[in-house]
């Protein structure tokens, strides 16, 4: 896929403290937003894209919380496409493709993120912050 991503027409940003509630929130965004962009909740790829969101944020609040207090996802979609990002200000950037093989033998959650992007036709990213202390992880879903 090869969407810019700063083209979507449809754009939603969620900041959040990184505690497990935000799990729940995130979705609870990402399901109206969707309504409310047009895309039905019972198209195929919704329910795997929340999947790996939740697992993402999931990710953030167990593992960069310590040195990331707030999270923040952000939403996008266009008529092809669904992308979303969770960031966070912990350095650590995973190998999304190594979990995705088992090349990395700590993959969990995210060879599950992995597992689902590449068989609904995905991409997944990650962005380092500017200033080298902390990650967005773009999913981006064809529709």
């Amino acid at each position: 896929m090869s969407t810019q991503l700063e083209t979507l027409p449809h754009r939603h940003v969620l900041t959040l403290p990184a505690e497990p509630s935000a799990v729940r929130a995130a979705r609870e965004t990402a399901e109206q937003a969707l309504v409310e962009w047009g895309i039905g909740l019972r198209h195929p790829t919704v329910d795997p894209a929340l999947l790996i969101l939740s697992e993402l944020v999931t990710n953030t609040v167990r593992h960069a919380a310590v040195l990331s207090p707030t999270t923040t996802v952000i939403y996008a979609a266009g008529a092809d496409c669904l992308a979303f990002a969770v960031h966070d200000r912990h350095p650590y950037h995973p190998p999304l493709y190594g979990a995705a093989t088992g090349a990395d033998a700590g993959g969990g959650g995210l060879a599950t993120v992995m597992e689902l992007v590449l068989s609904l036709g995905g991409t997944a990213l990650v962005r380092g912050d500017a200033d080298g202390r902390g990650k967005s992880i773009w999913i981006t879903l064809p529709l």
